[in-house]
């Protein structure tokens, strides 16, 4: 494999299921972590400044409230939310083109109106929770779980939003298609002898940087883990060796 300079830049560590308390708790535990993911639980339970006490902490933040609602409303939330210093920002990419394309635009607004880089809109694919025969059945889609990824990558890729959320199971078409800069950030990162929690398109970390993935989203396995800085340390050894 090609060992990365940084795997810890890699590595999104979800603080899934926490309150704030939790959460900022929980970061102190990892001296070396550089990403958070703040997902709708955390969100709605501790409220936007969390963000703010995130980034108070030097912490880059994945906030992933995957949005999906009619073109305007994307697009003026987006733009609010491009003011917290959030890096990466998930929107639902079947809310189609022009949502996807005013959503863009109004991030780069948002965030040039008080000074900050331009997040990366992620557009999300398909859930990596969902198996082919869930899928077919439960939405009623025609298209296979493989044959929809690709499809809404390349709607997102088309009108200019900086990458997707995808299971690292479509990662390697996904790579061949649509070369770096687009970003492909994955979560159901395991190692064989972890759980699978709710996940199940899955993979091993390193297998998922080769590749190409450009970020790993982890949660259960470290956040879980009875010693979640010694977790967190296997995952980017494992980037940066013959970690087994």
């Amino acid at each position: 494999m090609t060992s990365t300079q940084n795997p810890a830049d890699k590595i999104i560590v979800a603080l899934d299921g926490m309150n704030r308390n939790e959460a900022l708790a929980f970061i102190s535990k990892l001296p070396s972590l550089q990403w958070v993911k703040v997902g709708l639980e955390l969100f709605v339970n501790a409220g936007p400044e969390i963000l703010e006490e995130l980034r108070d902490k030097g912490l880059k933040i994945f906030l992933d409230l995957k949005f999906h609602d009619i073109p305007n409303t994307m697009s003026a939330t987006c733009k609010c939310v491009a003011r917290s210093g959030a890096q990466l920002i998930t929107v639902h990419g079947c809310a189609g083109i022009k949502a996807l394309k005013q959503s863009n635009k109004a991030a780069s607004e948002g965030a040039l109106e008080v000074g900050l880089p331009q997040p990366t809109l992620l557009a999300v694919t398909v859930l990596s929770s969902w198996d082919s025969n869930n899928f077919s059945r439960d939405l009623a889609i025609n298209h296979t779980i493989k044959e929809r990824v690709i499809w809404l990558a390349d709607l997102a890729s088309k009108v200019g939003i900086g990458g997707c959320i995808c299971s690292p199971q479509e990662v390697k078409i996904l790579r061949k298609l649509h070369p770096e800069p687009f970003q492909l950030v994955t979560p159901g990162i395991r190692f064989n002898d972890d759980q699978l929690d709710d996940q199940s398109r899955v993979m091993n970390p390193r297998e998922a940087i080769d590749l190409g993935a450009s970020r790993l989203v982890i949660g259960r396995p470290i956040t879980a883990s009875s010693d979640p800085a010694k977790a967190f340390r296997r995952f980017c050894s494992s980037l940066n060796s013959d970690y087994d």
